[in-house]
């Protein structure tokens, strides 16, 4: 049995600033570190960051391993990410790799190596609240990852080692550039999705069958037809620019219909507003705290800068009925909504659908 005092952590390192810095203040703070890198998708077969990452182990002096898991990726994440534009939903890959994907591997590799202690470079922190551990929103309020991470098991949360929770962006550049590693301090963020960073419709195209994806037709909510689209699944709830129609107004995606191939524009943003949502594939650390609860909660749908209060209730078949305090536009289903209290993450599920 692993002694949980003990000073091993496994890091997983992508090879980018983040997780790179991650090491060096892990091994600062006395930990015996072992480097792990997820070979998870490598786009025309660019495998630089493994390079990164082993090179920065070196130099640390730490162990490096690298672990294939390209192809469990491919079925979890990368055909998930499709089949639900397919289905004229709005997936949240990196939502599902985190919380299915990156850090159960995490644990199993730790097992494995009779490690104890897991860590990435996320800009998170943790809590114990009520005796349950919980994500807490980072320090930087533009890098905070809280979001992704609604659905880590008790397990896993008491385990992570969160070393970047509370620096800055700009903290961590300048630590790297004090330390010497001027490569890793001026290295770019990654944007978007791992898998495709520019645009998602250029891999829908590359990764579907020939006639999956076909031009249709927008309507309005008349139900006149106003235009032609180059197929639904890339078109999302709420999107209003690259719609390819122009009527001297803002016009926006209110309605996608994969059964006809058909695509709903309205010209008005109080057309998208809804009054709440069900959630399926829900998790909460602490349900009897949420779920009927009159305390203030809050809901998030997206990444950044949006937040909504809300009522939590069960319904019947199991899911978790939403009831928003205001009404919310452009609530797409697919997408994640995750609960708060006072930066607290105390759960989330994936939106199934919406209360008129």
């Amino acid at each position: 049995m692993r002694a949980k005092q003990n000073k091993r952590v496994l890091l997983g390192m992508s090879g980018g600033t983040d997780s790179s810095v991650a090491a060096i203040i892990l091994q600062d703070a006395g930990y015996e570190v072992t480097g792990i890198t997820f070979r998870f998708y490598e786009k025309d077969a660019h495998t630089e960051y493994l390079d990164d990452a082993a090179e920065l182990c070196t130099r640390l002096h730490i162990p490096h391993l690298v672990y294939d898991a390209r192809e469990i990726f491919q079925q979890r994440i990368i055909t998930y990410f499709i089949n639900e534009y397919l289905k004229g939903r709005t997936p949240v890959p990196c939502t599902l790799c985190n919380n299915l994907l990156k850090w159960p591997l995490l644990q199993q590799v730790a097992d494995e190596q009779d490690i104890y202690h897991i860590a990435t470079g996320h800009y998170v922190q943790k809590v114990l609240h009520n005796g349950r551990w919980h994500i807490s929103a980072g320090s930087d309020p533009d890098k905070d990852q809280s979001f992704f991470l609604w659905g880590l098991s008790q397990e896993t949360l008491q385990r992570m080692l969160l070393p970047m929770g509370n620096l800055t962006k700009k903290e961590v550049r300048a630590l790297a550039a004090e330390r010497g590693f001027t490569k890793m301090a001026h290295k770019r963020d990654s944007q978007g999705v791992c898998f495709c960073p520019g645009d998602y419709r250029t891999f829908l195209r590359e990764h579907t069958e020939t006639g999956k994806i076909v031009p249709g037709i927008f309507y309005n909510e008349a139900g006149i037809p106003i235009g032609t689209h180059e197929g639904y699944p890339f078109y999302t709830i709420g999107q209003r620019r690259r719609l390819g129609i122009y009527q001297n107004q803002a016009l926006f995606v209110k309605q996608i219909i994969p059964e006809t191939n058909a695509v709903i524009i309205c010209n008005r943003l109080q057309a998208l507003e809804h009054n709440g949502m069900y959630l399926s594939h829900w998790y909460l650390a602490c349900p009897d705290e949420i779920i009927g609860s009159n305390d203030e909660i809050i809901v998030k749908i997206r990444y950044r800068k949006q937040a909504n209060r809300c009522r939590v209730t069960l319904t019947a078949d199991n899911r978790l009925h939403v009831c928003l305090h205001e009404p919310l536009a452009s609530i797409a289903c697919g997408q994640a909504a995750v609960f708060y209290r006072n930066n607290i993450v105390l759960g989330g599920g994936i939106i199934d659908a919406v209360v008129e």
